[in-house]
């Protein structure tokens, strides 16, 4: 019975994306990070995320610090002749990410005949980590091949930064678009000059993931507040219920925290979204940021910090002061589960995002392996990314947790379902399955330019430097001047 219930929530998921057409965006009302994705989260924080959408900034001076101990090694093999070598990089969360993908790539290595793969974990959740990117490419020092985040995707397609991958894809046997979940598969086979999907592809999706509430149940029972996966399971889990939660656990000291996020678009963009905002207009060719809906929601989360005062205060990372038990509910991707999983001493557990005002919100990130459209060795990395998103491949990542699998398949979603702890990973599957709305590139102009010009305005919301008025006077003036 349990497996006819998840075939059901894949097939709710993917008859969603398809019947969006994969055109969902970072807050195409109902959703990415990443990721990485992961920005910005995703991307986090990636988001970014993820990768993807804004995080631990401490991060890019230890890739950096990698990256400089990788150089030596791929020089020398290089030098040596002694076959290929093939460098690639992600944009890990922490250092529990960083150690699986290096055994992963350690693996994959010892199988590639004449190839020697180097693994270079990226900055974390920052746009810095795309810019980086970009100068690299420029300078003829980046990557083979390296992960960026949904929302990015189109940015650098549209900057000739990433290789078109179709006439290879179509001639490897037993490749086909359809094994990975639709909506990132729209905006990856995007072609932006005859604006049809399906006639390019820039990368292959390496997971995907949604938003979950990360529990201190200690702190929860403590008080005495609800459980909010028995409010979940119940139908009671929404913005009300979630207040009582967060101010409850917040009296219990000074230096306790009832919520928790950290300062990139996914976290604010869910709050917007649920509460029947947008990022854009429907057809996302314009800022949505002064709505009715889109107000109310940020007015919503702005409470959270000004007048209800329950959450970490905006701007801080929220994840050590969770880590160290002093935040009841934190809101992240799947990728905060390794280092939940290491560094947590106390009960923990997951719970989807509360119902808004609209219903059940969320997002579907997402990141892409992409090739550098300069390297030397493109079959090599074609072939890199192939193996880098097989399902082999996929089940070693979501068994450490960080990710879900980007396949469509009833294997992949028992193996996710399999790995614990959290216990309760349906959570994550109802996110994905209940009105995520697709993180994804805006075509019809400049995501980074967009996120510059409406990070620092929220920010200055949700620290109280700026009234929601104010806000709405002018955000999208400013932000529609990054349309084309």
């Amino acid at each position: 019975m349990k497996s006819i219930y998840r075939l059901l929530a894949i097939l709710s998921l993917v008859f969603f994306l398809v019947g969006c057409g994969g055109a969902a965006t970072p807050t195409d009302a109902p959703a990415e990070e990443e990721a990485p994705a992961e920005e910005e989260a995703p991307a986090e924080e990636e988001a970014a995320v993820e990768e993807e959408g804004v995080e631990e900034e401490p991060m890019e001076e230890e890739a950096a610090t990698e990256e400089e101990a990788s150089e030596e090694p791929a020089e020398a093999a290089a030098a040596s002749g002694d076959g290929i070598t093939l460098r690639w990089r992600t944009r890990p969360d922490n250092q529990a990410e960083i150690d699986v993908y290096q055994n992963v790539s350690d693996d994959i290595s010892s199988a590639m005949e004449g190839v020697t793969l180097l693994y270079e974990p990226g900055g974390s959740e920052t746009s810095s980590y795309q810019d980086v990117l970009k100068t690299e490419i420029a300078a003829g020092t980046a990557p083979d091949v390296f992960w960026i985040p949904g929302t990015d995707v189109a940015d650098f397609a549209t900057r000739g930064l990433i290789m078109d991958l179709r006439s290879m894809a179509d001639a490897t046997e037993g490749y086909s678009d359809d094994d990975f979940y639709p909506g990132p598969m729209e905006h990856l086979t995007f072609n932006p000059e005859s604006g049809s999907s399906g006639e390019a592809l820039w990368g292959l999706p390496r997971d995907v993931s949604t938003f979950a509430l990360y529990l201190n149940l200690d702190l929860i029972n403590e008080v005495g507040a609800p459980d909010p996966r028995e409010l979940a399971a119940n139908g009671n889990w929404n913005w009300d219920t979630f207040l009582e939660v967060a101010s409850a656990t917040r009296g219990l000291g000074s230096d306790i925290f009832g919520y928790g996020q950290n300062a990139w678009w996914g976290p604010y963009g869910y709050w917007i979204n649920a509460a029947g905002g947008s990022f854009f207009s429907e057809d996302r060719t314009a800022c949505a940021l002064n709505t009715e809906e889109s107000l109310a929601g940020l007015e919503f989360e702005q409470k959270l910090y000004t007048d209800f005062d329950v959450a970490v205060p905006y701007g801080e990372d929220s994840e050590p002061p969770f880590l160290a038990g002093k935040v009841a509910m934190f809101q992240n991707g799947r990728w905060a589960t390794p280092g939940t999983r290491a560094s947590a001493d106390f009960n923990w557990d997951v719970v989807e995002l509360p119902d808004g005002p609209a219903g059940p919100s969320n997002w579907l990130f997402w990141g892409a392996y992409v090739v550098n459209a300069k390297t030397e060795h493109p079959e090599e990395a074609w072939n890199l990314i192939q193996q880098l998103t097989t399902a082999e491949t996929q089940g070693k990542i979501a068994e450490l947790g960080a990710n879900v699998p980007s396949r469509v398949s009833e294997e992949a979603l028992d193996a996710f379902l399999n790995f614990t702890p959290p216990e309760n990973n349906q959570a994550f599957l109802n996110g994905l399955a209940n009105n995520p709305a697709t993180e994804g590139p805006l075509w019809a102009g400049s995501w980074p330019e967009y996120d510059a010009t409406m990070g620092p305005e929220v920010q200055a919301v949700l620290t109280g430097n700026k009234s929601i008025d104010d806000f709405a006077a002018s955000i999208c003036d400013e932000a529609n001047k990054a349309f084309n």
